[in-house]
């Protein structure tokens, strides 16, 4: 599964918040934001992938989830949330290993009985699982990565997964190795990182790890896993997870290090050289680095930009109309198969019930918006959480993926409308956040995010029907078997 992650640093961003983001990257998965309230909370999860059942501890709290619609087929999936402490989690990116890491440390995975006298072995945890088995139970991002850590440790993973925490003052990154092994590291607070499907982490302090453990965490037998299998292919006494844990194939080049590349060459354009024969980095560099020190400060709209690449201004862009050579040539982050992107945001200054906002996208980020919402509630509007498998223009799912499938043909002719439309969703959303900010602080009513989100959602619709409108009326009239009279 294809995901791409930004994660970005309070000192980073633009207003001191931390925020973690993600394309779930699926098979065109439909899906839905929804409200997990405690009742609703399984005492004794069974995966559907795996088929492994873990107790549940009786105490979760309320998180929001953006799962699969077809649950019963596919499992849950829940993808991301911020669950009532204002804590962010986003699970998982998919990323690359070695067969030395495999051979090592085999991945636990789901074995069916082959005879009647057998019994089908489960498997470990994984993507499906995640969500579901860690946000409801942490208070800050560092709990998030020692939950998770345990039960990697107690039943396996079947799967290569980067998964992400944050609260209002750190964000931690986490690696599995192999299928019982796993890192964690906290993002610096002036850094953002950039995961493209590949083992990420390019530096790691053991010593932090197996000492203080203020910035780095790890597996007790790490050291002894890595000496025993031989697995250390650094030179000179450094210490690059990437080089021991991860991959480094063709197809990296293609599909993952190419991301990694625009990403850093829009938040660092100066910093590094990243065109021409003489580039500190290029689309198919190995090194390129994990995280970065922004020349700006970041906002929500800039992580929205990115996780909507297609390499444009590069001659790599897809929908360039100059035949550069190069045209499509590597895999661009703003895909069509995309079910959901998520921002999760968690803001030191807002009120303690607010300080939560998530920011979501349904379908190919290129040509959609998203829409923050305050997560901290009961209940979401049905515009976000009433999904079905049926294609409708009554929800932000659908309606978004329709946008994208009439925008994608005619490009040049859709993306003006395309990009007013997203600015005037991120405008109008952060004007409704900041009038209900002020209102919360005022009144102390928890009660107002409700409201606030009920406005979210009606501008959302307004805005996502005028759009689908335009798309619609281009796309028609650019219809191959058009024909005037005037013609003959």
């Amino acid at each position: 599964m294809g995901c791409t992650t930004v994660l970005v640093g309070a000192k980073a961003s633009h207003d001191g918040s931390t925020m973690i983001a993600r394309t779930d990257d699926g098979h065109y998965d439909v899906k839905k934001l929804i409200v997990v309230n405690p009742k609703d909370q399984p005492r004794k999860y069974r995966s559907v992938c795996s088929h492994v059942e873990i107790e549940l501890p009786d105490n979760p709290m309320r998180y929001t989830a953006c799962p699969n619609v077809d649950r019963e087929k596919e499992g849950i999936w829940a993808a991301t949330g911020i669950n009532e402490a204002n804590v962010g989690m986003t699970a998982t990116e998919t990323i690359t290993t070695n067969a030395r890491v495999l051979a090592a440390d085999p991945m636990v995975e789901y074995k069916k009985a082959k005879t009647r006298r057998e019994k089908d072995v489960p498997g470990g945890i994984g993507e499906e699982d995640f969500v579901v088995l860690v946000l409801p139970y942490i208070r800050s991002a560092r709990e998030g990565v020692l939950r998770l850590a345990a039960l990697l440790e107690k039943y396996g993973t079947y799967e290569a997964n980067g998964i992400a925490f944050n609260d209002e003052n750190e964000v931690w990154w986490m690696e599995t190795i192999g299928g019982h092994h796993w890192m964690a590291r906290k993002v610096p607070s002036h850094q953002v990182v950039i995961a493209p499907n590949q083992f990420a982490m390019d530096g790691f302090d053991l010593e932090d790890a197996f000492g203080k453990q203020k910035a780095h965490l790890c597996s007790k037998d790490l050291r002894e896993f890595i000496e025993k299998n031989w697995l250390d292919l650094n030179q000179d006494g450094a210490f690059n997870p990437r080089a021991i844990f991860g991959s480094r194939r063709d197809m990296d080049h293609i599909y993952n290090t190419p991301r990694a590349w625009f990403m850093g060459r829009y938040l660092a354009p100066r910093t590094y050289k990243w065109d021409g024969p003489d580039a500190d980095y290029t689309p198919e560099s190995d090194d390129i680095p994990w995280s970065l020190k922004p020349e700006r400060k970041v906002t929500a709209e800039d992580v929205k930009y990115l996780l909507s690449g297609n390499f444009q201004g590069t001659p790599y862009n897809p929908y360039t109309s100059q035949d550069t050579g190069v045209r499509g040539k590597y895999r661009s982050i703003g895909i069509n198969r995309t079910g959901v992107t998520s921002i999760c945001q968690i803001r030191p200054y807002a009120p303690e019930c607010a300080k939560g906002i998530e920011w979501i996208c349904f379908g190919s980020t290129t040509f959609d918006a998203m829409v923050p919402v305050y997560p901290n509630v009961p209940k979401l509007p049905d515009y976000l959480s009433k999904v079905t498998m049926d294609t409708s223009t009554d929800n932000f799912y659908w309606a978004s993926r329709l946008i994208g499938a009439l925008a994608d043909p005619h490009y040049a002719a859709q993306i003006q409308h395309i990009n007013r439309y997203q600015e005037a969703m991120a405008a109008k959303g952060r004007q409704i956040v900041a009038e209900y900010d002020k209102r919360i602080e005022k009144s102390g009513d928890a009660g107002l995010m409700e409201e606030a989100n009920r406005k979210l959602c009606e501008m959302a619709q307004e805005e996502t029907t005028k759009v689908l409108n335009r798309v619609l009326q281009t796309a028609t009239e650019k219809m191959k078997n058009g024909y005037n009279l005037a013609d003959n």
